[in-house]
């Protein structure tokens, strides 16, 4: 069979400086007749050795891998302050040891801010999210689970993060607050006490994603006497509301008279969450000024980036598309991570923390590269990281949703090519011998990323053999 030469030949170190001559040949001793013999160069530049920086990723997305390891995140230069003063992540939906998995790695790369998902709060054990009776907020939690994220908390201090606690009481449940009901705070109450009660400072009450209670006002006064209560038992406490509408700059026909009442009755120490220009994609200073002068609160960035909603999605690719002076506008930048691939979002979530902690010297094509040689351990991990990001890009390279499967959208191009069946049979192979790599190379590691690879594969020759029959796939 004929083998494929990898299209980015500078990564081979083929070309030096001097003659620049690259030679190709094909050492196969049988191949198919009649198959074609091709060599495609898609792109190709020229650049100094190791220099990758400045790389236009959304026009021709490749990662290379450096020839030597860099701090990560990038060092400040002497006196320089951080982007922004709090960096960290939120888990999305994910399993109390993965929460204590990650943290460790935060502390180690500049993070020193964790949220849990709110969806976590809710009995998405026995209920499946988007079942109303899986959000009752109004009763304690199992005692399981309160041991659960009491530990949590301690290993987030013992490790210098600082968790915030988040709440989402008007999503997915059969009974929303009642604005004006005490007996309704008393009982949304106790559950913050309780996390004040070991030493949290930080809180968040999200009612965002909500089809009832859209009502900024009666949102206001909720979280008021929550944050009034925490502030008394601690002045230091800290709150960090995320609104209804919490994307866009605020100008909207929806979003303006609704900041516009939350400027003038929500307490003005509460942190907004601001999700940026869009629920996904590019994040612009200018949109955060926009939105900050309108609703008048201090903003806090939910980056909603390498989120896949728990979707059969990655996002590995770094993040991009965000202003570099975007930390004097906001004050803390929290990722949005997959579920339920926590291990594999690493790589994405370290190119935040570049750009958190350094985002006027952030370079997304230096700072993905990095990324990897930071987590693999040996020559072959590093490339078969580098091959599974280059194969999930992810929705900021590709500008698309949170849904989007990058290796299955790159099938249905190939199949409208030329040739398709070899095309694609080849195409599938490739993805084949990845998942062979990934297993072999980490053993017990990148779990969540090799199922969905796996799925992939396996859906890739079901809609192959359905077009082309079960021969045409050996």
């Amino acid at each position: 069979m004929m083998k494929w030469i990898r299209w980015a030949l500078w990564t081979l170190a083929l070309l030096q400086v001097g003659a620049g001559e690259v030679g190709v040949s094909n050492r196969e001793g049988s191949g198919r007749l009649g198959m074609p013999r091709w060599l495609m160069v898609a792109s190709c530049a020229f650049a100094a050795e190791g220099d990758v920086g400045g790389a236009d990723i959304a026009e021709d997305f490749f990662v290379c891998l450096p020839r030597s390891v860099r701090p990560l995140p990038e060092p400040l230069a002497e006196g320089q302050r951080p982007g922004f003063e709090w960096r960290g992540i939120k888990g999305w939906m994910w399993r109390p040891e993965q929460y204590l998995e990650e943290i460790p790695l935060l502390a180690s790369y500049q993070m020193n801010f964790l949220m849990n998902c709110y969806t976590n709060m809710c009995d998405i054990e026995n209920y499946p999210w988007g079942d109303p009776r899986c959000n009752r907020w109004w009763e304690a939690l199992p005692p399981w689970k309160v041991e659960a994220y009491e530990k949590i908390v301690r290993a987030c201090r013992e490790h210098g993060v600082t968790f915030c606690f988040s709440m989402n009481p008007n999503i997915c449940t059969q009974r929303i607050v009642d604005y004006d009901s005490v007996e309704d705070v008393e009982q949304l109450w106790k559950h913050y006490a309780w996390m004040q009660g070991l030493g949290v400072r930080w809180f968040n009450i999200s009612l965002d994603d909500i089809t009832e209670g859209i009502h900024a006002g009666g949102q206001a006064r909720v979280v008021n006497e929550i944050f009034r209560r925490l502030r008394r038992n601690d002045p230091q406490a800290q709150m960090i509301f995320c609104p209804t509408y919490y994307w866009g700059d605020g100008t909207g026909d929806q979003q303006q008279p609704y900041l516009a009442v939350l400027a003038q009755e929500l307490d003005p120490e509460i942190y907004l969450f601001w999700t940026g220009d869009s629920v996904v994609g590019r994040i612009t200073r200018r949109g955060a000024e926009t939105f900050k002068a309108i609703s008048r609160h201090r903003l806090f960035l939910w980056d909603n980036y390498p989120v896949n909603d728990n979707q059969p999605a990655m996002h590995l690719g770094p993040v991009t598309g965000r202003d570099p002076d975007l930390g004097e506008v906001i004050d803390g930048y929290m990722s949005n991570s997959m579920c339920t691939q926590n291990q594999a979002n690493r790589i994405p979530l370290l190119t935040c923390a570049d750009y958190a902690y350094n985002p006027k010297a952030y370079e997304p094509a230096r700072s993905i590269g990095q990324a990897i040689v930071h987590l693999a351990e040996t020559e072959a991990q590093r490339y078969a990281l580098r091959d599974l990001v280059e194969a999930y890009p992810g929705m900021l390279v590709h500008g698309k949703g949170t849904g989007f499967n990058a290796l299955r959208e790159q099938y249905q191009r190939l199949a409208a090519g030329p040739h398709p069946a070899f095309t694609l049979r080849a195409y599938i192979q490739q993805a084949e011998e990845l998942l062979t790599r990934l297993n072999r190379e980490f053993p017990g590691r990148f779990e969540g990323a090799r199922k969905t690879l796996a799925d992939d594969v396996a859906w890739l020759e079901q809609v192959f053999a359905e077009k082309y029959g079960e021969e045409a796939s050996e």
